[in-house]
């Protein structure tokens, strides 16, 4: 048990003596996804003013998971060939990844890892659900921001909680309530209240953990809360039986999925992830 005081949210923020900053394009395009009419060629010159998330987008559009047929030399050339949503999916991972540098006591390149395979696996079952696949890939790549907030700022607290749970384990959310007063949900979601993020995508991440718990449900939150069960059993190794088992019925029936079908259906990892893991480059 960690011999410390009941931290709040804002409590963490004020103990942040500075906070990573997200590409303005980047906050446009999360904007977007509550927005009907978006101005596409305003974007993609505000994608091609940033080098770095320009140069990343680039190297991802031309690469073989899209099978473009000529080589893409231009912002506006990428959303030509790709489209606005794929694009936008794009350049919001690569400028989230981007935005945070190594932090002491956290394995970095496998913290994106592991959100990015959540992210995947959020495409697909939104997708089988009927949902918005690219909010659910964007929701899955942030769900977890939350534990880079708090290795920054809780450093001695993270690493005695690091002493008995993995940042990812199952029972970590319930464990850093306990010891702290929030878990890393509720800081991710207060991150992207501070970045000035969606509703939407704020309020998906701080439910994830227990999506049921509100009312109404949020079915994007039902869909990382999946996925995020999905990666632990590929990290697990656990079998197709053990896998079966230990899905969440409730969970799944909130999204009218069928656990069997998922099961039967759903690509391996590698599958999902195939050409995406450039965005961690």
């Amino acid at each position: 048990m960690i011999e410390t005081e009941t931290f709040q949210i804002e409590t963490l923020f004020e103990k942040a003596s500075s906070l990573p900053n997200v590409p303005k394009v980047v906050q446009e395009l999360l904007e977007s996804f509550s927005r009907d009419r978006v101005t596409i060629d305003e974007i993609a010159a505000k994608i091609a003013a940033d080098q770095v998330l320009s140069a990343k987008l680039l190297r991802l559009a031309n690469s073989a998971h899209y099978h473009v047929s000529r080589e893409i030399g231009t912002a506006s050339d990428a959303v030509a060939m790709l489209g606005f949503v794929t694009v936008r999916t794009l350049v919001i991972s690569c400028g989230l990844t981007g935005s945070f540098k190594p932090i002491p006591g956290l394995d970095l390149p496998k913290f994106w890892l592991h959100s990015l395979k959540v992210a995947c696996v959020a495409k697909h079952l939104a997708s089988a659900a009927k949902l918005n696949r690219e909010l659910a890939f964007t929701v899955g790549m942030m769900h977890g921001i939350g534990q880079l907030l708090m290795h920054m700022v809780l450093r001695e607290e993270i690493q005695e909680l690091n002493k008995t749970s993995t940042p990812f384990e199952a029972r970590r959310c319930r464990l850093e309530r306990n010891a702290l007063g929030f878990d890393y949900a509720e800081a991710g979601a207060g991150l992207a209240s501070h970045w000035q993020f969606p509703p939407t995508l704020s309020d998906a991440i701080r439910r994830f953990p227990e999506p049921l718990a509100s009312d109404p449900v949020d079915p994007i939150s039902c869909v990382i809360h999946l996925a995020v069960w999905r990666v632990r059993g590929d990290e697990h190794n656990l079998s197709p039986e053990a896998l079966s088992d230990s899905w969440p019925d409730a969970v799944g029936d909130a999204l009218n999925l069928d656990r069997d079908e998922v099961l039967r259906t759903m690509p391996t990892l590698k599958e999902l992830m195939a050409g995406m893991e450039a965005l961690l480059g």
